[in-house]
Protein backbone atom coordinates (compact mmCIF):
# COMPACT_ATOMS: atom_id res chain seq x y z
CA UNK A 1 0.00 0.00 0.00
CA UNK A 2 1.22 3.49 -0.86
CA UNK A 3 2.25 5.69 2.08
CA UNK A 4 2.04 9.47 1.95
CA UNK A 5 4.62 9.95 4.71
CA UNK A 6 6.58 8.26 7.48
CA UNK A 7 7.86 9.66 10.75
CA UNK A 8 10.79 7.24 11.18
CA UNK A 9 13.05 8.43 8.34
CA UNK A 10 16.73 8.31 9.26
CA UNK A 11 18.67 7.74 6.00
CA UNK A 12 20.14 10.85 4.39
CA UNK A 13 20.62 10.82 0.61
CA UNK A 14 20.52 13.04 -2.42
CA UNK A 15 18.09 12.33 -5.24
CA UNK A 16 21.09 11.48 -7.43
CA UNK A 17 22.07 8.72 -5.01
CA UNK A 18 18.52 7.36 -5.02
CA UNK A 19 17.94 7.27 -8.77
CA UNK A 20 21.52 6.17 -9.34
CA UNK A 21 20.84 3.07 -7.25
CA UNK A 22 17.31 2.32 -8.43
CA UNK A 23 16.87 3.47 -12.04
CA UNK A 24 18.76 2.38 -15.16
CA UNK A 25 19.49 5.55 -17.17
CA UNK A 26 22.29 4.62 -19.55
CA UNK A 27 21.28 4.16 -23.19
CA UNK A 28 17.77 5.39 -22.35
CA UNK A 29 15.39 8.05 -23.62
CA UNK A 30 14.73 10.16 -20.52
CA UNK A 31 12.15 12.89 -19.98
CA UNK A 32 12.32 15.32 -17.07
CA UNK A 33 9.11 17.23 -16.36
CA UNK A 34 9.44 20.52 -14.52
CA UNK A 35 13.22 20.76 -14.83
CA UNK A 36 13.47 24.20 -13.18
CA UNK A 37 16.99 25.56 -13.24
CA UNK A 38 18.19 22.25 -14.74
CA UNK A 39 20.39 21.12 -11.86
CA UNK A 40 19.04 17.55 -12.06
CA UNK A 41 19.04 17.75 -15.85
CA UNK A 42 22.75 18.53 -15.82
CA UNK A 43 23.52 15.68 -13.42
CA UNK A 44 21.47 13.17 -15.41
CA UNK A 45 22.61 14.29 -18.85
CA UNK A 46 26.23 14.69 -17.82
CA UNK A 47 26.61 11.23 -16.29
CA UNK A 48 26.78 7.70 -17.60
CA UNK A 49 26.63 7.04 -21.32
CA UNK A 50 24.06 7.04 -24.09
CA UNK A 51 21.54 9.13 -22.15
CA UNK A 52 19.14 11.13 -24.34
CA UNK A 53 17.35 13.72 -22.20
CA UNK A 54 14.37 15.93 -23.00
CA UNK A 55 13.72 18.45 -20.23
CA UNK A 56 10.40 20.32 -20.05
CA UNK A 57 9.70 23.50 -18.09
CA UNK A 58 6.47 25.54 -17.82
CA UNK A 59 8.07 28.68 -16.41
CA UNK A 60 8.84 30.74 -19.51
CA UNK A 61 11.53 32.81 -17.76
CA UNK A 62 13.42 29.75 -16.55
CA UNK A 63 12.97 27.96 -19.88
CA UNK A 64 14.64 30.85 -21.71
CA UNK A 65 17.54 30.64 -19.28
CA UNK A 66 17.82 26.90 -19.84
CA UNK A 67 18.05 27.39 -23.59
CA UNK A 68 21.30 29.27 -23.00
CA UNK A 69 23.00 26.05 -21.84
CA UNK A 70 25.26 24.98 -24.69
CA UNK A 71 27.40 22.34 -22.99
CA UNK A 72 24.84 19.53 -22.87
CA UNK A 73 24.70 18.10 -26.40
CA UNK A 74 22.51 15.15 -25.37
CA UNK A 75 19.88 17.38 -23.69
CA UNK A 76 16.97 19.10 -25.42
CA UNK A 77 15.05 21.77 -23.52
CA UNK A 78 11.36 22.10 -24.32
CA UNK A 79 8.62 24.43 -23.11
CA UNK A 80 5.51 22.71 -21.77
CA UNK A 81 3.78 21.01 -18.87
CA UNK A 82 3.11 17.43 -17.85
CA UNK A 83 -0.57 17.62 -18.77
CA UNK A 84 0.28 17.96 -22.48
CA UNK A 85 3.60 16.38 -23.41
CA UNK A 86 4.64 17.05 -26.99
CA UNK A 87 6.21 13.65 -27.63
CA UNK A 88 5.05 10.55 -29.53
CA UNK A 89 3.40 7.56 -27.89
CA UNK A 90 5.77 4.95 -26.37
CA UNK A 91 8.85 7.07 -27.10
CA UNK A 92 10.35 7.23 -23.61
CA UNK A 93 12.05 4.82 -21.23
CA UNK A 94 12.17 6.94 -18.05
CA UNK A 95 10.16 9.94 -16.85
CA UNK A 96 11.54 11.87 -13.89
CA UNK A 97 9.86 14.52 -11.75
CA UNK A 98 11.69 16.29 -8.93
CA UNK A 99 9.36 18.26 -6.62
CA UNK A 100 7.24 19.09 -9.64
CA UNK A 101 4.17 16.82 -9.59
CA UNK A 102 2.45 18.94 -6.92
CA UNK A 103 2.94 22.01 -9.16
CA UNK A 104 0.73 20.52 -11.87
CA UNK A 105 -2.71 22.24 -11.77
CA UNK A 106 -5.01 20.13 -9.60
CA UNK A 107 -7.57 19.68 -12.36
CA UNK A 108 -4.83 18.36 -14.67
CA UNK A 109 -3.14 15.82 -12.38
CA UNK A 110 -4.97 12.80 -13.79
CA UNK A 111 -4.37 14.01 -17.33
CA UNK A 112 -0.68 14.49 -16.59
CA UNK A 113 -0.25 10.93 -15.34
CA UNK A 114 -2.17 9.61 -18.34
CA UNK A 115 0.17 11.59 -20.59
CA UNK A 116 3.20 10.12 -18.85
CA UNK A 117 1.80 6.62 -19.31
CA UNK A 118 1.16 7.42 -22.98
CA UNK A 119 4.76 8.42 -23.76
CA UNK A 120 6.36 5.62 -21.74
CA UNK A 121 7.26 2.38 -23.44
CA UNK A 122 5.85 -0.79 -21.81
CA UNK A 123 8.03 -1.49 -18.80
CA UNK A 124 9.12 2.15 -18.68
CA UNK A 125 9.73 3.80 -15.32
CA UNK A 126 8.21 6.87 -13.65
CA UNK A 127 10.40 8.37 -10.91
CA UNK A 128 8.52 10.90 -8.75
CA UNK A 129 10.39 12.67 -5.94
CA UNK A 130 8.14 14.71 -3.66
CA UNK A 131 8.75 16.61 -0.41
CA UNK A 132 6.96 15.38 2.70
CA UNK A 133 4.97 18.00 4.59
CA UNK A 134 7.08 17.87 7.73
CA UNK A 135 10.43 19.02 9.12
CA UNK A 136 12.22 22.27 9.89
CA UNK A 137 12.61 23.37 6.28
CA UNK A 138 8.92 22.80 5.63
CA UNK A 139 8.10 24.84 8.74
CA UNK A 140 9.94 27.82 7.28
CA UNK A 141 8.37 27.50 3.83
CA UNK A 142 4.82 27.07 5.06
CA UNK A 143 4.91 30.51 6.68
CA UNK A 144 4.42 31.99 3.21
CA UNK A 145 3.64 29.01 0.97
CA UNK A 146 1.63 26.16 2.49
CA UNK A 147 1.72 23.20 0.08
CA UNK A 148 0.01 20.57 2.19
CA UNK A 149 -3.15 20.40 0.09
CA UNK A 150 -1.39 20.23 -3.29
CA UNK A 151 1.11 17.63 -2.11
CA UNK A 152 -1.72 15.45 -0.82
CA UNK A 153 -3.56 15.90 -4.12
CA UNK A 154 -0.48 14.84 -6.09
CA UNK A 155 -0.14 11.72 -3.96
CA UNK A 156 -3.84 10.92 -4.40
CA UNK A 157 -3.45 11.23 -8.17
CA UNK A 158 -0.56 8.74 -8.13
CA UNK A 159 -2.71 6.34 -6.14
CA UNK A 160 -5.56 6.69 -8.64
CA UNK A 161 -3.17 6.09 -11.57
CA UNK A 162 -2.11 2.78 -10.00
CA UNK A 163 -5.73 1.82 -9.32
CA UNK A 164 -6.60 2.60 -12.96
CA UNK A 165 -3.82 0.29 -14.14
CA UNK A 166 -1.70 3.00 -15.74
CA UNK A 167 1.23 2.05 -13.48
CA UNK A 168 2.44 -0.60 -11.10
CA UNK A 169 4.16 0.37 -7.86
CA UNK A 170 7.77 -0.81 -7.83
CA UNK A 171 8.74 0.67 -4.47
CA UNK A 172 8.65 3.74 -2.26
CA UNK A 173 11.84 5.20 -0.85
CA UNK A 174 11.87 7.59 2.11
CA UNK A 175 14.93 9.66 2.90
CA UNK A 176 16.18 13.00 4.20
CA UNK A 177 17.61 15.34 1.59
CA UNK A 178 20.26 17.90 2.59
CA UNK A 179 19.35 21.51 1.73
CA UNK A 180 21.94 24.28 2.14
CA UNK A 181 21.86 28.06 1.91
CA UNK A 182 24.74 30.47 2.33
CA UNK A 183 22.53 32.82 4.34
CA UNK A 184 19.02 34.27 4.40
CA UNK A 185 19.73 36.37 1.32
CA UNK A 186 20.50 33.14 -0.57
CA UNK A 187 17.23 31.62 0.68
CA UNK A 188 15.32 34.74 -0.32
CA UNK A 189 16.81 34.67 -3.82
CA UNK A 190 16.39 30.95 -4.50
CA UNK A 191 13.11 30.18 -2.73
CA UNK A 192 11.09 33.35 -2.23
CA UNK A 193 12.29 34.78 -5.53
CA UNK A 194 11.77 31.63 -7.61
CA UNK A 195 10.20 32.62 -10.93
CA UNK A 196 7.90 29.58 -11.17
CA UNK A 197 5.79 30.85 -8.25
CA UNK A 198 5.10 34.48 -7.47
CA UNK A 199 5.61 35.09 -3.75
CA UNK A 200 4.71 38.56 -2.50
CA UNK A 201 5.65 38.82 1.16
CA UNK A 202 4.79 41.87 3.21
CA UNK A 203 7.33 43.14 5.71
CA UNK A 204 5.69 41.38 8.65
CA UNK A 205 5.65 37.97 6.91
CA UNK A 206 9.21 38.38 5.65
CA UNK A 207 10.35 39.13 9.21
CA UNK A 208 8.57 35.99 10.49
CA UNK A 209 10.27 33.89 7.85
CA UNK A 210 13.65 35.38 8.71
CA UNK A 211 13.15 34.65 12.42
CA UNK A 212 12.26 31.02 11.64
CA UNK A 213 15.26 30.66 9.33
CA UNK A 214 17.96 32.25 11.49
CA UNK A 215 18.23 29.51 14.19
CA UNK A 216 19.48 27.20 11.42
CA UNK A 217 22.22 29.60 10.36
CA UNK A 218 25.77 28.69 11.34
CA UNK A 219 29.31 29.73 10.37
CA UNK A 220 29.08 27.62 7.19
CA UNK A 221 25.56 28.62 6.23
CA UNK A 222 22.11 27.24 6.98
CA UNK A 223 21.49 23.52 6.67
CA UNK A 224 18.29 21.49 6.70
CA UNK A 225 17.40 17.82 6.26
CA UNK A 226 14.15 17.80 4.33
CA UNK A 227 12.10 14.56 4.45
CA UNK A 228 11.39 13.23 0.97
CA UNK A 229 9.47 10.40 -0.68
CA UNK A 230 10.26 8.76 -4.00
CA UNK A 231 7.49 6.83 -5.70
CA UNK A 232 8.99 4.50 -8.28
CA UNK A 233 6.34 3.25 -10.72
CA UNK A 234 6.41 1.12 -13.86
CA UNK A 235 4.14 1.06 -16.89
CA UNK A 236 2.78 -2.48 -17.27
CA UNK A 237 4.29 -4.51 -20.09
CA UNK A 238 0.90 -5.82 -21.20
Amino acid sequence: MMQLARDDIVATHTDAEIYGAHVALDDRDIVELGCGAAAHTRAIGGGGHGRRVTAFEVDRVQHERNLAHNDLPNVTFRYGGAERIDLPDTSTDVVMMFKSLHHVPLAELDNALAEIARILRPGGVLYVSEPIFAGDFNDVIRLFHDEQAVREAAFAALTRAIERGLFELVEQIFFRSPVHFDDFADFERRIIGATHTEHRLDDVTLARVRRAFEPHQGPDGAGFLAPMRVDLLRKPRA
